[in-house]
């Protein structure tokens, strides 16, 4: 037996590098969401179970195989976020915001999900997401997809990927689809996979989603869902093709596009990719009118999305930044004190500086390197003597001599 400590299966370390990419990312996603409206909120990690049971729908996978749900020490059951929607509109109704309608948020943060990990899809993952609540017109509609749409052009993964759309009506008449399509379904029986026997029993409408192989060969047969919509919604759906057009948004219409979570009603849509295996879904979300007036609160209409940061930073190519940083070298430890001066004078003129602690001084001007410095600056007591210090160019191994009350605007000028 391993007695190594290792990070729970399917969690993931975000060492620097990881961070720096998470940020990145969050950062494009921060700034386009705010150009279109968009401010942030952060909800709590955990929430009441009933938040997300009475709202993603007891017979959606997250709800029957994959909350981290536990009993906290007052015997209240807790559960980890699996999405962030729920928690989003919860905090609406808790704080009173109903008024201040619409309503439009930015968020992201860590999500919790007990599922097998692969490529792209871990236990603890992390998310941004945006929602619009109190505005029931298309033109919601289109202005969140076009924000994702924007998220996807700046990311530079518009290639990679592609926007997938349906529209699934209102409740009602989901309701005589699914009569319908359950009674075609209970003639496959035994061709239909475990997962979708299950589903059979609580939610036929998933079966749609599923990536089996035999259900689909036997889903292409089945009742269409567009066939059964009103016509508010069919009108609703054209307008808001109409929108996307308009602004030049390239879509494809996919009729067994149902997402995963309950509560989603009329426009749904995801932008695929077939780059990351099985895991094809990268910014997904959809209409969820009624969500709400569910969770306790007024009748509220809402739309969002949400993407998972890890899928994101594997399709994208990130622009590393490179900051201009400098390494100060004291030669000798009697000039430790006059380094840390200026180590902090620097500092405070937003210059990154790392000190040098120990070694001779090619084994420190090595660090310096390693540590991707931009220049060297080395003190000694020939240096000190001379009230100067010299600075050398790690790149190309310039050096000059500068006294030590200029040397401060000298590297301002040379960084800058």
């Amino acid at each position: 037996m391993n007695n190594k400590l290792q990070a729970v299966r399917g969690t993931h370390d975000h060492l620097h590098i990881d961070m720096y990419n998470y940020n990145y990312i969050v950062n494009i996603v921060s700034r386009i969401s705010a150009n279109y409206g968009f401010k942030p909120i952060a909800t709590p990690i955990f929430e009441f179970s009933n938040v997300f049971k009475r709202t993603l729908g007891e017979s959606s996978d997250i709800v029957t195989k994959e909350m981290y749900t536990f009993k906290d020490k007052a015997e209240e059951e807790i559960t980890l976020r699996p999405e962030g929607t729920a928690g989003v509109v919860r905090a609406i109704i808790s704080n009173g915001l109903a008024q201040e309608m619409p309503f439009k948020a930015f968020y992201h943060g860590p999500m919790f999900r007990y599922e097998r990990p692969q490529k792209g899809r871990l236990r603890q993952f992390h998310q941004v997401g945006i929602e619009l609540l109190g505005v029931k017109k298309e033109q919601a509609d289109v202005e969140v997809i076009a924000c994702a749409n924007q998220v996807i052009k700046e990311l530079n993964i518009q290639k990679l990927s592609k926007l997938n759309i349906n529209s699934l009506g209102n409740i009602d008449d989901r309701k005589k689809y699914i009569k319908d399509l359950a009674d075609y379904l209970k003639n496959y029986k035994n061709k239909l996979s475990k997962d979708s026997l299950i589903r059979l029993e609580k939610n036929p409408l998933r079966i749609l989603d599923s990536k089996s192989e035999d259900d689909i060969s036997i889903i292409k047969n089945a009742p269409r869902l567009n066939e059964y919509l009103n016509s508010a919604s069919r009108e609703n759906f054209k307008l808001v093709l109409e929108g996307l057009e308009n602004l030049n948004i390239k879509y494809i219409i996919n009729e067994n596009l149902v997402r995963g979570l309950d509560y989603y009603n009329d426009t749904t849509f995801e932008f695929i990719t077939d780059k990351l295996g099985s895991q094809s879904a990268i910014i997904a979300g959809g209409r969820y009118d009624g969500l709400m007036k569910q969770m306790g609160g007024s009748d509220i209409p809402g739309i969002g999305w949400a993407g998972g940061i890890e899928r994101l930073v594997l399709l994208s190519t990130i622009k590393t930044v490179k900051n201009k940083h400098i390494s100060i070298i004291p030669v000798g430890e009697e000039n430790n004190n006059i380094c840390f001066d200026l180590a902090q004078k620097l500092r405070e003129k937003n210059i990154s500086v790392e000190m040098s602690y120990s070694g001779n001084l090619k084994k420190r001007l090595k660090n310096a390197n390693k540590l991707a410095s931009n220049y060297a600056i080395i003190i000694g007591t020939e240096e000190i003597n001379n009230n100067s210090a010299l600075v050398r160019n790690l790149e190309t191994g310039e050096q000059n001599k500068i006294t030590l009350p200029k040397i401060i605007k000298y590297i301002e000028k040379i960084l800058f």
